[in-house]
């Protein structure tokens, strides 16, 4: 039970930084120069992320 929640809490770790890493380059890459905002953090960029899950996710809504 315990190493499957290592496992877990691994797994989550590791998803962070894939999605969190690029954004959060993409974003000091391209967003300061187009439209002179400021640069983001490595956990700012993993916020931005769960923000937009939470804002964008459509399997919630059931076409019928």
């Amino acid at each position: 039970m315990i190493k499957t929640i290592i496992e877990f809490i691994g797994l989550l770790c590791i998803i962070a930084v894939i999605l969190g890493y690029p954004l959060m380059l993409l974003w000091n890459w391209l967003i300061p120069e187009l439209f002179h905002l400021p640069t983001i953090s490595f956990w700012q960029a993993i916020g931005l992320n769960i923000l937009s899950s939470i804002l964008f996710n459509h399997s919630t809504i059931k076409n019928n």
